[in-house]
Order: C-alpha cells, then sequence, then structure tokens
C-alpha cells in the first residue's frame, strides 16, 4: 500500500510543477487523504498529454473493461484531469499545485488540511527556488495604473476577461480551508475565475458556476476593491485569474516569509513613495500583503525587495504619495505564449527534459 503512493509522489515531482520529498513523508500521508491505494497506481500511469482511455489501458497493460468509467470517477474526484469534447473523453494527468489541490475544493476536511498546510512550506519553497519561470505571475490592479502609462494588455486583468469565450466563477479554496479551520479573513470567497478548458472541467464536476464576461469584470472589481492580489496563470492566454490575500493564500502567505519576495515572483511593477506627499498616515503600511511598506520617521519607504508589484497600496493613498512604476526594460517579463509553453519552461528549468 504505501509503495502505490511512493510512486505517485515521484510521478508527480517529475512532472513540472514538481511534488518534493520531505523527511517527515508528510506528502505521503496528503496523497492517502486523497487517494486509494488503486487510485494511486492508476494515476501513476497518466502523462501530460490528453489521451484517450483506451490508449492509457493499453500502455499500462490493462484491462479496458470498465477503465473509462474509473478514469472519469478519479476525474470527477479532481485526481487527474479530463477533457470533454462531443460527449468523449481524454485524460491526463494533473500536477498536485495547480491542479489536483485546488480540484479538492468540495472534499476538503480538516484532516487533509492540516496535513495539506504542513507539507505547503516545503511545496512552495521548491516552486520558487527550482525554476525562473512560475506558474502564476502578478498584475497590478487598475486602480493603481496612471492613465498615461502605457502597460502591455497581458498586465491588464480586464483585457485577459474580455478575451474569454468561457469563464467559471468558484470559491477561493485558501480561504475555504483556512474559514474551515477557523482561521479565516474577512477577504470575500467566490473571486476565482478559470477560462477555457479549465473552465469547463470546473464547471462539469460542481466547483464552480458559469459567468458571463460583463459578471467576470464585476468579480474583479469586487476583488480590488476588497485590496486582493490579482494573480493570472504566466502566459499570454491564461487559464485563471486568483484573486489573492496574504492572510490565507498559500502562495502569498509563505512567500511573505522569504526575504525577498519581490525580487522572486513575476512582477513588471513596483510602487514608490513620494516622500514630500506622504502624511504617514500608514494606512498603505497596513494594505500590504508582503509586509513591503515600513514607516521611516513618520514616512512611508517601500522596500523593493519585498514589493511584488501588486498596486494594492496605491489606491489606500488619500494623497497620492504612492504610485506604481515599471520595471527597466532588461527586467520585463514578457510571459509565454500559451500554458503548455509555460510549464514546458518550468520542466527544463527543472532538468526534466
Amino acid at each position: 500500500m504505501e509503495a502505490a503512493y511512493k510512486k505517485l509522489a515521484e510521478h508527480l515531482d517529475n512532472l513540472p510543477a514538481g511534488f518534493p520529498p520531505t523527511e517527515s513523508g508528510i506528502e505521503l500521508k496528503v496523497l492517502k487523504h486523497i487517494f486509494s491505494p488503486e487510485e494511486a497506481e492508476t494515476a501513476v500511469g497518466l502523462t501530460m498529454m490528453p489521451e484517450k482511455s483506451e490508449a492509457i489501458a493499453e500502455r499500462m497493460g490493462v484491462d479496458i473493461e470498465g477503465f473509462e468509467e474509473k478514469l472519469f470517477d478519479m476525474s470527477k474526484k479532481g485526481q487527474i484531469f479530463r477533457y470533454s469534447r462531443d460527449g468523449e473523453h481524454m485524460y491526463m494527468a494533473a500536477m498536485f499545485v495547480v491542479g489536483i489541490w485546488e480540484y479538492q475544493l468540495n472534499r476538503l476536511n480538516k484532516d487533509l488540511i492540516r496535513d495539506f498546510n504542513e507539507y505547503s512550506a516545503s511545496f512552495m519553497k521548491q516552486a520558487w527556488q527550482s525554476s525562473e519561470t512560475k506558474q502564476l505571475r502578478v498584475i497590478p490592479i487598475e486602480q493603481s495604473i496612471p492613465a498615461e502609462m502605457n502597460i502591455m494588455t497581458y498586465d491588464k486583468a480586464r483585457e485577459l476577461i474580455m478575451q474569454q469565450s468561457k469563464i467559471v466563477l468558484s470559491d477561493c479554496i485558501c480561504r475555504k480551508e483556512h474559514n474551515m479551520m477557523d482561521e479565516g479573513c474577512d477577504h470575500p470567497l467566490d473571486v476565482c475565475l478559470a477560462f477555457g478548458g479549465g473552465a469547463y472541467y470546473y464547471e462539469s464536476n460542481g466547483l464552480g458556476k458559469a459567468i458571463s464576461q460583463e459578471e467576470a469584470i464585476k468579480v474583479l472589481e469586487r476583488g480590488m476593491d476588497a485590496g486582493l492580489v490579482l494573480q493570472p496563470g504566466n502566459s499570454l492566454k491564461p487559464f485563471n485569474i486568483c484573486m489573492c490575500c496574504g492572510c490565507s493564500c498559500q502562495i502569498l502567505k509563505n512567500l511573505k516569509d522569504l526575504g525577498n519576495p519581490g525580487e522572486i515572483v513575476v512582477t513588471n511593477f513596483y510602487a514608490e513613495v513620494e516622500m514630500e506627499e506622504c502624511t504617514g498616515c500608514s494606512q498603505c503600511e497596513d494594505r500590504c500583503h508582503m509586509d513591503a511598506i515600513v514607516m521611516e520617521d513618520d514616512i512611508a519607504e517601500v522596500q523593493t525587495e519585498r514589493c511584488i508589484g501588486c498596486g494594492v497600496c496605491v489606491p489606500s493613498c488619500e494623497f497620492d504619495a504612492l504610485s506604481m512604476k515599471k520595471k527597466p526594460d532588461d527586467l520585463i517579463h514578457s510571459p509565454p505564449k500559451n500554458t503548455v509553453e509555460t510549464y514546458m519552461k518550468i520542466a527544463q528549468e527543472r532538468g526534466l527534459i
């Protein structure tokens, strides 16, 4: 039984996002909450290429009888990913994050949450250190960008939404699991947007509801008004936009514990203080999710190594003492053209291909 979970852990670690082992083996406990031993053995046989059940069964050397039903059931449990078209299904491996963990939105329990939270720090540390390319990036909220600043379409959340033909709204799994553990915050719950194939998967699995572009813009505005950090997938055609907070988001919480989050995340902006305009009200310090703003002699100071360029601080300043600046041209990040290219880059940087 234990061998099945060790094999699955190794399999997940060989996917682009990884699944690093720990001395304690807590990652195996996490998998045991989500997979039965038989399901773990089946998941190991899938790749990152979508395939029909017959092709997977043949490669694995298993009986095709009932295999399609098994894969479909596993995909409904969020253990693997399913593409569906014209009533025909294709299946592929899901990475653990972003992937299997997020697909457990309706299957959470306190034991799973407790073990995942113990493991998440190890996972996030590897995710930030093992590759230069990241799954997500940070873009500024629109209220922080002055009209005269020319920014690329891929850095505008509203534009990213308007490019989508299929959008599904779901709850934030990070805030949901914190609420279940009585450690929640006051930020809105239903603000996660999935696009394209991921949106169809979320809708068919009961993880969210389809909404229009106009409804998605209203969700975006609600998230920005609440001071949430915008994190779309790191590609020109992202599969999602997460709206995150430093109190519950697993990415931001673990990132905040590092000394230089602003140098690790993918972002093209940073905040700057006009000292002559600052009144020392400290509103921006309170609003910053990364503890990047400190008060020095009653003047706000941005620690650029901690600033992730989210722009959340800017609207909080009534005196226009804060503004967003673009990084120098040699530090500007142009996202990969699609999610497949993003994962290929991560895999190459991790030495997997």
